[in-house]
């Protein structure tokens, strides 16, 4: 699967993950800004050897919910679905993270209005989802941008960073 994404950057997509981004991925997401923002699980400092687990990882998925954010040949993020079971099996949460380098560019909201479109016309989900620190002011935006609107503040919800945090819960239904 490739998205092209209309944001006035031609050659930015989404696309599968592959062998040979281990490199790029490393560079974009080894950065404490980058991390500061997301789940624990995307480890800080970032190495080559979490590149090629994250790699095999998202090759191997069936079905494909994981998807590098790509200008040109070189990785420059990611944007994925964490596909929910049980009671929540339409309704899925949905990551993206770029590199510093691209951000305020416009590439997010365009990865997440794709994102967005894919998973409602691929999956059977009719709910997405997505927390978000009090300090992540664009991806707010980015989200909002998307279709997004906040329905909650879930109060000292998460560990960050060694502090206790709320998270902003955003939401695109369809």
């Amino acid at each position: 699967m490739t998205l092209p994404l209309d944001l006035g950057v031609a050659d930015a997509v989404i696309r599968p993950w592959r062998r040979g981004d281990e490199a790029a991925l490393v560079r974009h997401a080894d950065s404490r800004k980058v991390w500061i923002n997301l789940r624990d699980r995307f480890p800080h400092p970032y190495t080559p050897a979490d590149a090629e687990r994250w790699i095999a990882f998202a090759t191997s998925q069936q079905p494909q919910t994981n998807f590098a954010i790509a200008v040109g040949d070189e990785v420059v993020g990611g944007i994925g679905l964490d596909l929910k079971t049980d009671v929540e099996r339409r309704s899925a949460e949905v990551g993206i993270w770029l590199g510093e380098v691209y951000w305020g560019k416009g590439i997010g909201t365009a990865a997440a209005r794709a994102m967005t479109d894919y998973a409602f016309a691929t999956f059977d989900l009719c709910r997405l989802f997505c927390g978000v620190f009090p300090w992540n002011g664009a991806s707010m935006r980015i989200l909002e941008k998307a279709g997004y609107a906040c329905e909650a503040v879930l109060r000292k919800a998460a560990i960050k960073d060694g502090k206790t945090i709320d998270v902003y819960l955003y939401a695109a239904v369809r």
